[in-house]
């Protein structure tokens, strides 16, 4: 059978982020790798990836790498991507996402309706600072809007920015989207109207467009326009280990 595009493309980029080339393991296998500048997680933690039933595992040392294969072995793929399985298994101290991975082609791109008008702004417009203050500091970290490269594409209502979106350049020709609606503008389509220009954006520059998402508002905004959900990502704080006991010493009179 053969697999499907976006999920090469996707393995692909994943494995660039954990720095360890071809190392996604068949559908059902899981494969736990020792790579401290893995760009799967925060730096010293454990991060998951699973992709088309299979999941690539970094960590930061050969010691936490031990802890962590014998805590998941068993655990079947999707359980590697839910913080409560996993804390059952495995002990840690903090825990971010999990976030699901959707992905779109060219072919399968379903363009939102032209029912809003949607401008353009520099990346880096004191107008996008005003929605994120509006927003509130989770939806805006969640948004990531002052990381976008690319410009961004807003939905203006009453002369103020009521939706805006655009993409980060991530390796591998990859666009991670950014989505922000303020709070009183959402369940109106203008995220789907500013992303969908956004994503058209990255497709005529021959990226692969990368959509990660919590909430299932933003994940329902990515189906609509096409992604498909191939995979989760989560990321694990592990619980310091016990240090090894000292060893023992015969104490002469």
């Amino acid at each position: 059978m053969q697999t499907h595009p976006l999920l090469l493309e996707a393995r692909s980029l994943w494995e660039e982020l954990a720095h360890a080339p071809r190392s996604f393991p068949p559908a059902g296998g899981v494969n736990v790798i020792v790579s401290p500048e893995s760009g799967l997680c925060p730096p010293g933690w454990a991060g998951v990836v699973a992709l088309g039933g299979s999941a690539l595992v970094t960590a930061p040392d050969e010691r936490a790498a031990a802890t962590v294969r014998a805590a998941l072995a068993g655990l079947p793929v999707t359980a590697l991507v839910d913080a409560d399985s996993v804390r059952a298994a495995l002990p840690v101290t903090g825990v971010l996402g999990p976030a699901a991975l959707s992905y779109v082609s060219p072919e399968g791109f379903r363009p939102a309706a032209a029912l809003s008008a949607v401008d353009r702004l520099p990346g880096g417009h004191p107008a996008l600072r005003v929605l994120e203050e509006s927003a509130g500091r989770d939806d805006s970290a969640e948004a990531a809007l002052d990381d976008i490269t690319s410009p961004a594409f807003v939905v203006h209502e009453q002369g103020r920015v009521a939706a805006a979106a655009g993409y980060e350049a991530w390796p591998g020709r990859t666009a991670h989207l950014s989505v922000l609606t303020a709070p009183g503008a959402r369940g109106r389509g203008l995220a789907r109207a500013a992303a969908s220009a956004a994503v058209a954006h990255a497709l005529a520059a021959g990226l692969l467009p990368q959509w990660r998402a919590r909430p299932p508002a933003s994940r329902r905004v990515a189906a609509a326009l096409g992604f498909e959900e191939l995979g989760a990502q989560l990321s694990l704080e592990l619980a310091p280990s016990e240090p090894a006991p000292a060893p023992f010493a015969t104490l002469l009179p």
